[in-house]
């Protein structure tokens, strides 16, 4: 799926050098709203064998990506009702502010996912018995339909029509949200700290093709690197929630006090990285921190794609998807803060967000100065 990803991340290119020509040769650009359509193409092609043609609307937004922006959105205003819902079933009747956008866009998602699921039958209508013989497409949605049709598999074990179109805005939202949020992130970074986005970009500009293969992309270090530290620092989900299914013992040799009643979170826990651990260094993956070795992380000595049966399923395509994304962003652009660094705000409904105090209202966001590098 490489070539997907970096066919995508081209036309991204493109399209934000179409936007500077626009302005003049260096303009700003809010890249979280283009990365996620990006990746929404991305998902939409790779995992659904679709097309959401979300690049090229431009700055149109696509409607399901407003649909997925009104729910990551919901929470830029605080309101203590959807807690009160959500805590006591028998206040469920209260209303919600923002319960018609929310019902909206749920709407929109299931009729998309329906969508996407009938296309598939149809192409499948021609075949008399379907088995894993015939459903041998490496979308999800192929793999979803084999659960759903296939003879060979007991009917008492098959998913509903409504339990396959169920699962398709999860594997949209997760497939496309968090790797755009985690590729935004690391341009945020990267912002902070030109001098390693200049080591990283002589390092991409050694590979003399814009076309890289997934194992082109695997064998540079520092991009590795970069990738790494800014999934370490910016977790694009930066929580979760687990119910113990049996009794255990949580050892007290070092216990600790927080008056906030918060975890320290351990991708920032500077008895594992060091005094430095709030520091963006990718240079620190040149040697793993013993007390990182330890940690049941599915990837990376971290916890960022959390760890075992609900770890998550698609890390490796989103790796790759954003090594392609900042090997062609980064070789063709420099990128810059396009407003006061305080002014960058970070908000967190499932995923981590930027937004600008000073615009609330405007939603998500993250304006960079994008100039055009001038190469040899």
């Amino acid at each position: 799926m490489t070539d997907i990803f970096v066919e995508k991340s081209i036309e991204l290119r493109d399209a934000w050098e179409a936007e500077l020509q626009k302005q003049q040769t260096e303009g700003s650009i809010d890249v979280l709203s283009w990365l996620s359509r990006m990746t929404l193409d991305v998902i939409g092609q790779a995992g659904f064998n679709y097309q959401f043609n979300a690049l090229a609307d431009g700055e149109e937004e696509n409607e399901l990506n407003r649909a997925f922006s009104t729910i990551f959105s919901s929470n830029m205003t605080f309101s203590v009702i959807p807690l009160l819902r959500a805590t006591f079933p028998s206040l469920r009747w209260l209303p919600a502010d923002r319960d018609a956008g929310s019902k909206q866009a749920r709407a929109t998602m299931e009729r998309i996912g329906r969508e996407l699921l009938d296309k598939s039958k149809k192409s499948l209508q021609t075949v008399e018995k379907v088995d894993k013989s015939t459903l041998k497409g490496r979308d999800i949605l192929i793999l979803l339909l084999r659960a759903n049709m296939a003879t060979d598999i007991p009917e008492h074990q098959r998913m509903s029509d409504q339990e396959v179109v169920s699962q398709i805005p999860t594997f949209l939202a997760a497939g496309h949200e968090t790797t755009s949020t985690g590729t935004t992130w690391a341009l945020y970074a990267l912002s902070k700290s030109p001098e390693v986005q200049t080591k990283l970009r002589n390092e991409l500009l050694s590979i003399s093709t814009d076309n890289p293969t997934m194992d082109e992309l695997n064998s540079l270090p520092y991009l590795d690197s970069v990738v790494r530290e800014s999934l370490r620092l910016y977790a694009p989900v930066p929580f979760t929630q687990r119910l113990s299914v049996k009794e255990d013992v949580i050892p007290l040799s070092q216990p600790f006090t927080d008056k906030k009643g918060k975890v320290h979170e351990y991708l920032e826990d500077k008895k594992i990285w060091g005094e430095d651990s709030l520091e963006f260094r990718p240079e620190r993956w040149e040697s793993v921190p013993e007390g990182a070795s330890a940690v049941p992380g599915v990837w990376g000595n971290m916890l960022t794609f959390l760890g075992g049966p609900r770890a998550c399923i698609g890390y490796r395509f989103s790796l790759v998807e954003m090594k392609a994304l900042l090997f062609t962003l980064i070789r063709t652009f420099d990128f810059r803060f396009a407003v006061p660094l305080e002014d960058i705000g970070i908000t967190s409904w499932i995923v981590q967000r930027p937004f600008l105090r000073s615009k609330p209202e405007a939603g998500n966001q993250l304006p960079l100065k994008v100039k055009l590098v001038q190469r040899a």
